[in-house]
This record gives C-alpha cells, structure tokens and sequence, in this order.
C-alpha cells in the first residue's frame, strides 16, 4: 500500500479532515496532511489551527493510494482554485486513483467533469456543482475510484468507507466498534 494525501486549505471543515485522518492512521494507513497554501499552518472554518505534515510543492505524489479533499468555506474554494491539485485530480481520475471528497469538496471534482455520468452526493445547495452525476441523498457513495459524503455529520462513516477501500471491511468495522460508532 502507498499512502493517503489530505488536502488542506484555509477555511476546511476541521472535522471532516481530521476525523479522516485519525481513522486511517488507526487503521495502519499511510496518510499526510498536504498544505496547498504555502504554509504549513493552516486555519479551519471554525478558527482552529492545525499544521500540515507537508506543503503541496513536497510532494511528487507517485506513490498515491487515495487522495482525500475536506469540505468547508472557504476551503473547498481554495481547493479548488489551486491549479497543482486540480492538474494532481485529473491525473489521478485518469489512472484510475482512487478521490474521496465530502461536504462542499465533491462540487471541486464536478467542477473538473470528474463526475460526468457517476453517481454522487454533496451538502446540500451545492447539487449543481456536481456536472453530469446522479445526486443521491445517501451519507456516502462510492462509484468506482471515487467516493464522496454529505458533510460534517457523514464524517466518520465517510472516513470507516476509506478505510475499507484501503485495509478491507474487516479492520474497517473493528475500528467502527473501537470508536463506539458500530455496535459489536
């Protein structure tokens, strides 16, 4: 296995970034917080800091299992207005990558036609960003490589669903029960 990159901007949903990340690492995944700022300090939408493991310019990205984009405002606009991450995006949907976004962060990915005729969800109101796909109303759909979530409250059987592409239902639903969200 590879490793999982999380991008952060300013202005993205604290819990569905970190909720992600925190699963994954307890599930032995490989996963860094990737700045697209320039800095590796980052400020969320509620006004928490957190410092990223690496800035985008580190990275050459080649050993990519999953990449990963939190929702937020203005994060999920900064994400998408950072032409390395949307070129990164392309590359990766076009080999097949697997790309998980959750809240906002699908509308970054309908924005660059990588949705075009797969099934997807987002937060509400921002349905006709999601170019080409039929929006469901599920917590988390996977279509092929890509995977996306509602929002803030989808976060932890968002990240349980990462978790399973990666390690398998097994690992995914012993950390769903160590976590107290599945019912052993």
């Amino acid at each position: 296995m590879g490793r999982v990159y999380l991008f952060l901007a300013d202005g993205f949903e604290e819990i569905e970034g970190l909720t992600v990340v925190d699963i994954l690492r307890r599930a032995g995944i490989g996963i860094q917080t990737v700045s697209v700022t320039g800095s590796r300090n980052i400020c969320g939408a509620h006004e928490i800091h957190v410092e990223a493991d690496v800035l985008f310019e580190e990275c050459d990205f080649g050993d990519a299992d999953m990449l990963v984009l939190p929702g937020g405002m203005p994060g999920t606009r900064n994400l998408g207005e950072h032409r390395g991450l949307c070129g990164l995006l392309r590359e990766a949907a076009g080999a097949g990558r697997k790309i998980a976004a959750i809240c906002a962060a699908p509308s970054v990915l309908g924005d660059l036609g990588l949705l075009e005729g797969r099934d997807a969800v987002c937060y509400p109101g921002f349905e006709d960003r999601l170019k080409g796909a039929r929006v469901l109303e599920e917590d988390v759909v996977v279509d092929g490589n890509i995977t996306t979530s509602r929002g803030m409250g989808t976060a932890l059987p968002f990240a349980l669903k990462l978790a399973e592409q990666l390690v398998g239902s097994h690992e995914a639903v012993k950390i769903g029960q160590s976590v107290m969200f599945l019912k052993s």
